[in-house]
C-alpha cells in the first residue's frame, strides 16, 4: 500500500489537473536567495539474509585503504547504521535482500531477514530477482502478512507483513482490464484523468512503482527497479502471470507520475548493475560500463541519482544524464558488508536535489565495532529456532572444497553438485548425465570447523543448505545429442539465446567435452562424449537438473525442447544423500572441461 505521503501528492496531482493549487510546502519568497534542506539516504543491497557474519571470501571487503578485512553481519550493520543515522537519514535498499538465503533465514521463508531489516529503519526497497525465488504470491504474503501457505506460522507467530515498501516500476500483471486498473489507480493513491491516461501506457503494475518519503518538508521519491532478465534466472512458474518490461522505458514513466504529483527529488533504486576491477576501494568508479550503466546514463534527466545492486560490486560512479548534467551512480557490495551514505540538499522552492551538493561515501560494515546488543539477541533467538536442523553432520570432507572457477570454468563443488544429481536420479529418472548452473552454488565447503564445533571436516546440513539455499526440484528430461550440443553451445555469448557472458554448466564427472572460446557461435563445443563414448546428434540423452535450468533459467532454452520430465527429490535432499552414500569425500578436480585455442 502507498505511503499516506504518496495519497497526499496524489490528490494535489487531481486537484491541479482540475486547475487547483495545493499548496504542500513553503510558499516561494520573492527574489530571496533559495533555502535547502539537508538529507541523507543510507542504503544496503543484496543482503542475502545474512544475519550471521557471512564466511570465507563472502565474509571479506576491501576497505578505503586497500586493506582486506572482515565485514557484515546483521548486528554489526545495526551498529554502524546507528553510528552514521542523524535526523535527516532515510534507510533504503535495492533488492536480493532475501533469496537465496542461510539457513537461519531461508528455513523461515525469510521472514527473520525483513524483520531484521524492519527494525534497523529500512523504509523502501527495490524488488530484486531473488524476491521472486519463491514466486510472486509468497513476494506479496512477504509484503503484506499472513502464515505460510503450506509450512503455517513460524516460531514467532503470524506474520505481520514487511515494515517497508517493496517497489518495482518494471514489474507489470500479463491481466488486464478494469478491474485491474482500479487496483492499480488505488496503489498509486489517485483517480485523475493524467493519472488514468499514464498507467493505461504504463500498463498494470504487479507491485506500486514508486514510494514517497518526507524529510524536511520535502517529498523524495523513490522508484523501484529489478533486472529485466529477472525471466531468464528464476523460476518460470512463480512469475508466469508477470511480465519483467526495459528497465529504463518502466523508470521514465515512473519519473512522469512522480512530476504529475510534484516530487521533484528523484531516486532510483535497481537491482542492476556492473562488474568492476577487482580489489578496488569501495569508494573507487572501478564499474565497467555494462547494463547497470546503461540504466544510469538513460533514465530520465528528472532522476537525480540511481543507487543500484545484483552484481554485489562496490562502487562510487558520477556519470551524465541525458541532458549531459552529472548524477550519482553507485552500489555497495553484498551480504551487509558495505552500506552507502550520501547527503545531498534540496532546495525547499523547486523541491529539487542540488546535484553539486551530492556526496557519497561507501561504507565498510567492520567487525570491529560493539555488535548491536538487541540485534545480537533477535539473530540469536532464531539461531537457536534452526540449530537442530543446521547443526546435524551429513558427511565428512578430506580439505575445502570450493566453487572457485577453474579455467575452464567448472569447480570442484559445481562438479560434487552434478555428481550427487547424477546419482539421486539415476533411480526413478534413468539419468546419464547432470548439469548444475553455476550461479546456483552459493558458497565453499571449508575444512575447518564451524564455530558450531562440529569439527574439522564436517559437513553439516546448515553448511550445505548455504551452498543451495534454492529448494530447487531436481529433474530428468529427454534430449538428443544434437539438443545438448545446441545446450553447450548456449554457455556463452553471441548465440540467438542472448547470453549476456560465459556462463560454464557445472558437469557431473562422467561428461567431457572441448570448447573454444574464439570459435563461432555454433561451433565452439566439440569431442561431447558420455562416459568415455562420442555422443551423435541422434541418440536421446536422459540428462539431470534442477527445475530452474529446466524451465529454460539462466538463458538455457534448449531445455525447454526437452521431453518426458521426471521430477525427483529437492536438490538439497539429493546432496545431502550424496554425503550419506559417501561418508568422506574428497575435491573433485575440475578437468572434464578441454580449453582449446
Amino acid at each position: 500500500m502507498m505511503s499516506r505521503s504518496f495519497q497526499r501528492l496524489a490528490m494535489a496531482g487531481v486537484l491541479a489537473s482540475a486547475g487547483l493549487v495545493l499548496v504542500t510546502g513553503p510558499a516561494e519568497a520573492g527574489n530571496k536567495p533559495a533555502k535547502t534542506v539537508p538529507v541523507r539516504l543510507l542504503s544496503l543491497n543484496d543482503f542475502h539474509g545474512h544475519l550471521e557474519p557471512p564466511t570465507g571470501s563472502s565474509g571479506r571487503m576491501v576497505d578505503e585503504t586497500g586493506a582486506t578485512v572482515d565485514a557484515g553481519g546483521a548486528a554489526y550493520a545495526a551498529t554502524h547504521l546507528k553510528q552514521l543515522t542523524d535526523k535527516n537519514t532515510l534507510k533504503v535498499a535495492q533488492g536480493d535482500l532475501i533469496g537465496a538465503t542461510p539457513l537461519i533465514s531461508a528455513a523461515f521463508h525469510d521472514e527473520p531477514s525483513v524483520e531484521f531489516l524492519g527494525k534497523v529503519g529500512v523504509t523502501t526497497s527495490a524488488v530484486g530477482n531473488h524476491e521472486f525465488d519463491e514466486g510472486y504470491a509468497e513476494l506479496r504474503r512477504i509484503m503484506k502478512g499472513g502464515c505460510h501457505p503450506v509450512d503455517g506460522c513460524s516460531p514467532a507467530g503470524t506474520w505481520k507483513g514487511a515494515e517497508y515498501d517493496y517497489i518495482g516500476a518494471n514489474v507489470i500483471l500479463k491481466r488486464s482490464g478494469a478491474g485491474a486498473e482500479k487496483d492499480a489507480l488505488a496503489a498509486l493513491g489517485g483517480n485523475s484523468s493524467s493519472l488514468r491516461s499514464l498507467l493505461r501506457q504504463y500498463g498494470v503494475p504487479a507491485l506500486p512503482p514508486v514510494s514517497i518519503r518526507w524529510m524536511n518538508g520535502v517529498p523524495i521519491g523513490f522508484i523501484g527497479l529489478v533486472t529485466k532478465t529477472t525471466p531468464n534466472i528464476v523460476t518460470a512458474e512463480g512469475i508466469k502471470d508477470l511480465e519483467f518490461v526495459d528497465e529504463v522505458k518502466a523508470a521514465n514513466v515512473a519519473s512522469r507520475l512522480l512530476k504529475l504529483v510534484g516530487v521533484k527529488a528523484q531516486v532510483v533504486l535497481v537491482h542492476e548493475g556492473d562488474q568492476v576491477t577487482a580489489g578496488q576501494s569501495p569508494d573507487a568508479c572501478s564499474a565497467q560500463p555494462g547494463a547497470g550503466n546503461r540504466i544510469a546514463t538513460q533514465v530520465d534527466a528528472e532522476i537525480d541519482m540511481i543507487l543500484s545492486g545484483h552484481s554485489h560490486q562496490a562502487y562510487l560512479c558520477t556519470v551524465a544524464d541525458p541532458k549531459g548534467n552529472q548524477r550519482l551512480y553507485s552500489q555497495g557490495g553484498s551480504f551487509g558488508r558495505v552500506i552507502t551514505k550520501v547527503d545531498f540538499r534540496v532546495d525547499v522552492r523547486t523541491r529539487d536535489v542540488v546535484r553539486s551538493s551530492v556526496v557519497a561515501d561507501n561504507q565498510v560494515v567492520t567487525r570491529t565495532v560493539t555488535p548491536d546488543p538487541e540485534i545480537s539477541a533477535f539473530v540469536q533467538t532464531w539461531k537457536d529456532r534452526v540449530a537442530t536442523v543446521a547443526n546435524k553432520p551429513i558427511g565428512k570432507i578430506t580439505a575445502d572444497i570450493t566453487n572457485t572457477a577453474a579455467p575452464s570454468g567448472e569447480s570442484p563443488l559445481g562438479n560434487l553438485i552434478a555428481d550427487g544429481q547424477l546419482a539421486a536420479a539415476r533411480t526413478g529418472g534413468n539419468a546419464q548425465i547432470a548439469l548444475m548452473n553455476p550461479g546456483g552454488v552459493r558458497a565453499s565447503l571449508t575444512y575447518p570447523s564451524s564455530p558450531a564445533g562440529e569439527g574439522d571436516g564436517v559437513v553439516t546440513y546448515g553448511e550445505a543448505f548455504t551452498v543451495q539455499p534454492f529448494n530447487n526440484l531436481l529433474q530428468v528430461v529427454t534430449l538428443t545429442g544434437a539438443q545438448l550440443k545446441t545446450l553447450l553451445e548456449q554457455q556463452f555469448p553471441g548465440g540467438p539465446n542472448e547470453q549476456a557472458f560465459t556462463k560454464i554448466l557445472q558437469p557431473s564427472s562422467n561428461l567431457t567435452y572441448s570448447y573454444s572460446a574464439s570459435a563461432a557461435w555454433g561451433s565452439k563445443v566439440s569431442d561431447i562424449k558420455i562416459d568415455g563414448v562420442a555422443v551423435t546428434d541422434t541418440q536421446t540423452i536422459r540428462v539431470a537438473a534442477n527445475n530452474f535450468l529446466v524451465g529454460g533459467g539462466d538463458a538455457f532454452d534448449a531445455f525447454e525442447g526437452g521431453t518426458d520430465v521426471w521430477s525427483g527429490p529437492l536438490d538439497i535432499d539429493a546432496f545431502a544423500a550424496y554425503f550419506a552414500a559417501n561418508p568422506v569425500i574428497a575435491p573433485p578436480t575440475p578437468n572434464h572441461i578441454t580449453v582449446l585455442p
